[in-house]
């Protein structure tokens, strides 16, 4: 049996003024793009493979444990933004190895919904020291060498964990 489709109500000059799409008293909030980059550094020397990671309390003051990244600043690439970040955020200088592709999520905050999407790279560690001093945002709260394989343990996001996943899928071409 076939069920008829619903059609859209008619538009009159005051429906169309007012927008429909909400239910009545809610507003469509305006939307931001927002693009970030960062990814996997590790320390290839490491028997663990360690890869640095950064904590950070989420807008609603909770810990999370995730991979370091940040905004692409003037005209810069997305893989020139994932070395500045990392290196930021973890104080670890790495070079990219690979891509690792991208994530987007929705969240809202103070008024607007944003739509971030996250490029992702590889990086092996070519030195500095393990530190937050020179993040200059003062996001990270804390940072870490945690073996590849326990990664999965102790990032906080779904997301981020497939990507570790497809790093250590890419990584055996590189060692």
């Amino acid at each position: 049996m076939a069920y008829p489709v619903p059609s859209a109500p008619k538009r009159t000059p005051l429906t169309a003024s007012v927008g429909s799409a909400a239910p009545s008293g809610h507003h469509a909030l305006p939307t931001v793009e927002e693009v970030s980059a960062g990814g996997v550094v590790v320390d290839a020397a490491s028997p663990g493979l360690n890869v640095a990671i950064i904590a950070r309390f989420n807008r609603g003051g909770r810990l999370e444990w995730c991979l370091p990244k940040g905004h692409p600043e003037n005209d810069e690439t997305n893989e020139q933004a994932a070395v500045r970040e990392i290196e930021e955020e973890t104080g670890i200088q790495g070079k990219v190895l690979a891509t690792l592709g991208s994530i987007d999520y929705w969240f809202t905050v103070s008024g607007h919904r944003v739509h971030k999407t996250v490029h992702h790279f590889l990086l092996t560690a070519t030195g500095g020291e393990l530190t937050i001093e020179n993040d200059p945002d003062h996001e990270a709260v804390d940072v870490a060498w945690v073996p590849l394989a326990e990664l999965g343990k102790r990032l906080s996001f779904p997301n981020e964990r497939r990507i570790v996943d497809l790093a250590r899928e890419v990584l055996p071409e590189f060692l």
